[in-house]
């Protein structure tokens, strides 16, 4: 294969763990992003916060009920995806590593998404999953960009690519009733993520994944967005319902829109 160093290294990296950590490749686009949380946190909390933006998010389980949590998040999703370059940005922190794994001409997720999880708090935990099991093609790929450090149980974790092989193989034994159970059977090989504010992550979701009860002290913000080749195979989420091209390039314009001369 005619990669670069950097990308084959990339690449192996990504073969063996099923994921990569890489400082974000636009980190002034990342500080914008996080200033417009915090303007949006303000605006719906309808009062300024004191501190920095790690302080303010970090601490933002103080000034929101556990009742209002998914209220709270939806509504500043809602804000972030109605500013127009908001995607652009979330694209720029992770463009060399998106080019290098999935290629150039590369299909996004309309909307960008957040998981915030408080300390302590059960009721926004993501089971063990992986996404390719209700649908998504296994051709995606999960851009995981946090706003806060994220560490321990305030990060989320995944089953590595031998950990997983083995669970399909076995998986109607291991499976159990809940996907408590699931959980359970493989908790000693999954690995929890340390991914620090200035870092992206890239990772398969076809490798099972999730997050576990935030015992740490402080909320977690991680905003995820999936990406793919515009040209690979789609799932259950199609082009243009879920996915829009935004790297498509001239050599394809042409040759989907070319028509041979009538006869």
């Amino acid at each position: 294969m005619f990669l670069t160093d950097s990308e084959h290294t990339l690449s192996k990296e990504y073969l063996r763990q099923g994921y990569v950590i890489r400082p974000v490749a636009d980190f002034e686009a990342l500080q914008w992003m996080r200033t417009q949380f915090v303007r949006l946190v303000g605006e719906s909390l309808e009062t300024p916060l004191n501190g920095t933006p790690e302080e303010v998010l970090n601490h933002i389980h103080n000034h929101v009920p556990v009742a209002q949590l998914n209220t709270f998040r939806l509504k500043i999703i809602r804000g972030f995806n109605a500013i127009n370059e908001f995607r652009q940005m979330y694209f720029n922190v992770a463009r060399p590593y998106l080019e290098a794994l999935v290629g150039n001409e590369l299909a996004m997720q309309l909307r960008v998404n957040l998981s915030i999880q408080f300390p302590s708090d059960d009721s926004s935990l993501l089971p063990v999953h992986a996404d390719t099991w209700s649908g998504d093609s296994p051709f995606e790929v999960v851009v995981w960009l946090p706003l806060v450090h994220c560490y321990k149980t305030k990060a989320m974790y995944i089953l590595p690519p031998k950990g997983s092989d083995q669970l399909s193989k076995e998986f109607v034994a291991r499976a159990g009733s809940t996907s408590e159970d699931l959980y359970q059977s493989i908790q000693s090989e999954v690995q929890f993520l340390e991914v620090r504010y200035g870092e992206v992550l890239v990772f398969d979701q076809a490798l099972p994944h999730g997050n576990r009860v935030n015992d740490e002290s402080e909320t977690r913000w991680s905003m995820n967005c999936r990406f793919k080749g515009v040209f690979t195979p789609y799932g259950d989420k199609k082009i243009g319902e879920f996915f829009e091209p935004i790297t498509l390039r001239a050599a394809s314009r042409t040759g989907m829109a070319y028509r041979l001369p009538k006869t």
